[in-house]
């Protein structure tokens, strides 16, 4: 064999420093993460639904890490901007999001024009909790059930009236389903968002509402408004003398919206398994678990690969509920 010549040998040997330098240096970047604060971006206000249920067990989350954990807020078109914030993010586990289900599996059907993929431009990390709805009512409203409240729509079709948080978010499209369910006919009001809406059945000025169990409960609690039935198969313990829609005669009628963590595509699958480890061990907490059923939320994680097959099954579901409304934004 042909002795190599001094060049060619120095160029091996720095060939071969450079790639074990880089490798050493890849290993070090894995070891080390995370070595600084972690954003989880949050696509609606401070203190709704989904912000409650963040600010649960953030601070646990970067206690398992070894790091900050900050919720940053970019809302938005029905949690879209947000999504789209992390969607093009660096995929290197800093940047995470907190998602519903109408960011994830409602806004690709309602959206003509979405910047984002649910099922390409993320990897889901940890489906966190699972949350039914609640049908409330204005108190001076004289159906005390489901059954009496479909009994009035059915004298009289489009005379009642429901509030929403927004055309073709989960509070219009669970009414929607109700309605193909039994046959009766309602009339939709949009609002910009849940507050308004609330503020307009507690005024009277519509009769109905769909929302999420922990505002829902607080507004039946306090006596602003009355609860007749929950979406969940089982009854809500933030609402236990409340019962289902099934219960209340609605054959096979559960709706359960869901909470999720999810990175950038790409993001290193190591990085991902740490995070979705650390929620699991978080929510298999006996406190945290009572926190959560208390605020309305039942703890419900999925790791990583369960959570995308989750999300492939829920989307179809959703864009038929979506197709079937009508509701169709740009």
């Amino acid at each position: 064999m042909p002795r190599l010549s001094a060049l060619r040998r120095r160029s091996i040997i720095v060939a071969l420093a450079a790639s074990f330098f880089s490798l050493g240096a890849l290993q070090s970047h894995a070891q080390a993460w995370p070595n600084k604060p972690i954003k989880i971006i949050m696509g609606f206000p401070a203190g709704g639904p989904l912000d409650q249920h963040a600010r649960l067990w953030a601070d646990k989350l970067g206690t398992a890490l070894g790091q900050t954990v900050v919720i940053d807020y970019k809302p938005g078109a029905a949690g879209a901007i947000g999504a789209d914030t992390v969607a093009k993010s660096a995929a290197d586990g800093y940047t995470l999001l907190i998602a519903n289900t109408g960011t994830m599996v409602i806004n690709p059907a309602l959206y003509k024009k979405l910047a984002y993929d649910t099922l390409k431009d993320f990897v889901p990390v940890a489906r966190t909790a699972q949350q039914p709805l609640a049908i409330v009512v204005n108190p001076a409203v004289e159906a005390k059930t489901i059954a009496e409240l479909l009994a009035m729509a059915r004298k009289n079709p489009k005379k009642i009236n429901y509030g929403s948080a927004g055309a073709g978010g989960i509070s219009h499209l669970v009414p929607e389903m109700l309605e193909k369910a039994t046959g009766v006919e309602f009339t939709h009001v949009p609002y910009k968002g849940s507050a308004p809406a609330f503020n307009d059945l507690i005024g009277g000025q519509v009769q109905f509402m769909a929302e999420s169990v922990p505002q829902a409960a607080t507004y039946a609690k306090s006596g602003k408004l009355r609860a007749l039935a929950v979406t969940s198969k089982t009854r809500n313990v933030a609402l236990p003398d409340v019962p289902t829609m099934i219960e209340a005669g609605v054959k096979d009628f559960e709706v359960v919206g869901f909470y999720g963590l999810l990175a950038p595509a790409a993001t290193p699958k190591d990085v991902v398994a740490k995070i979705s480890d650390a929620m699991k061990k978080i929510l298999e907490e006996p406190a945290m678990r009572d926190r959560m059923i208390a605020s309305g939320a039942d703890p419900a994680f999925l790791g990583s690969e369960a959570f995308g097959a989750f999300l492939r099954a829920e989307m179809p579901k959703w864009a038929k509920a979506v197709k079937d409304s009508g509701a169709q934004l740009d």
